[in-house]
């Protein structure tokens, strides 16, 4: 399969695909195709759906064929970002935020990641549950705002403030460290706790989470007196 991401800061991926071949997407992500695109829905079993709608995406997935000859298939992001493609291998899975999949090639599973410490789940912003994506392919996921990548080297740690983690290497480790004094966590508007994330391995941060925009937005509709 060949691709294209085209078009930020309202990204698409166009996807050409040879006869037979097959990409998978989350409900509802189809944007465009050509007519011998067949889709079939289905939920892979009710361990896979369950773990699915924890990681906060549908049930059931689409899968897309091109049938007969080639074929093309476009995923539109939902939200102002970008939309990047990653390799994942058997020993390269990635840990992505919740509802962050958008599609993927024959051969990559999605599946649900629970933080090993409950304190990071509940305080550190990107969530007890997160997604997890393996197999063997191409994953595309979505990213709100713009992306910095950085590959941490082992013990190497960075500090990130709720929400801005957007994607990391299966083998980078999620803690949570309160912010240290009183008048810091209670006026300091950076929240009560950061997220540590320690290398090694790749991290993908985000400069527009949605949930901090979502905030912004609410706090300038005038309330109802």
């Amino acid at each position: 399969m060949k691709y294209q991401i085209k078009g930020e800061p309202m990204p698409v991926v166009i996807c050409q695909l040879e006869a037979n071949e097959r990409v998978t997407c989350e409900s509802g992500a189809m944007s465009w195709m050509t007519p011998n695109m067949e889709m079939e829905t289905s939920g892979g079993g009710l361990g896979k759906m369950f773990g699915r709608m924890v990681s906060g995406e549908s049930a059931f997935q689409n899968h897309y064929v091109a049938k007969k000859s080639a074929g093309m298939i476009a995923f539109a992001s939902k939200f102002p970002g970008a939309i990047k493609a990653y390799e994942i291998t058997p020993s390269t899975p990635i840990i992505c935020q919740k509802k962050s999949f958008l599609a993927c090639t024959e051969g990559v599973e999605l599946s649900v990641h629970l933080q090993k410490k409950m304190g990071s789940g509940f305080f550190g912003g990107e969530g007890f549950v997160m997604q997890k994506i393996t197999g063997n392919g191409v994953a595309f996921i979505e990213i709100d705002g713009s992306t910095v990548e950085y590959n941490l080297e082992r013990g190497q740690q960075m500090v990130i403030d709720t929400g801005y983690l957007a994607m990391m290497d299966a083998t980078v480790n999620l803690e949570i460290q309160q912010i240290k004094g009183v008048k810091n966590a209670l006026f300091g508007g950076e929240g009560l706790f950061n997220t540590v994330v320690t290398g090694p391995g790749r991290v993908l941060l985000q400069t527009m989470p949605i949930s901090g925009f979502a905030s912004l937005i609410a706090s300038m509709i005038p309330s109802k007196g």
